[in-house]
């Protein structure tokens, strides 16, 4: 198993650390820091704040994925799809939680309301050029491949 140390400020009393729901997770549960229960109607997005600042090592970024039960279950999960913490970012990690239900839904202090994943990446260096390499693919895209 592959170990990143990730640095985590609890910035409020009632914070929760992150955990993982079972050995070989790759996300680990985000849980809501609140002072009273928030409820969220249909199409609405709430920021709900996890109480914690965190510090990940340069070349690695802390993504905020949506809790497939939560989405599934009751249409709760991050308004951005993917939020992403960079590695300079010392705030308060807070997730904007939408709800794509009908009905209104509550959340409550200590509730899971995402998911994060600590990944590496790549830094682009954009070169800017007048033609691209040919491919059998080409231009066709949004439902192109498969089709005869």
């Amino acid at each position: 198993m592959n170990y990143i140390d990730v640095k985590i400020k609890k910035l409020n009393e009632k914070a929760k650390m992150p955990t993982y729901g079972t050995e070989f997770s790759a996300g680990a549960d985000l849980y809501a820091c609140l002072d009273k229960s928030v409820t969220i109607a249909p199409g609405e997005t709430v920021f709900i704040k996890t109480g914690l600042s965190m510090e990940v090592g340069e070349g690695f970024g802390i993504f905020i994925f949506a809790r497939s039960g939560l989405s599934i279950k009751q249409g709760l999960a991050p308004a951005n799809k993917v939020g992403v913490v960079d590695s300079d970012y010392r705030g308060e990690v807070v997730v904007a939680l939408h709800n794509h239900d009908s009905v209104e839904r509550t959340v409550e202090n200590g509730d899971r309301v995402a998911q994060m994943v600590v990944l590496p990446y790549y830094k682009a260096k954009f070169e800017e050029v007048g033609a691209l390499s040919d491919t059998i693919r080409g231009e066709g895209g949004f439902g192109s491949t498969g089709k005869k």
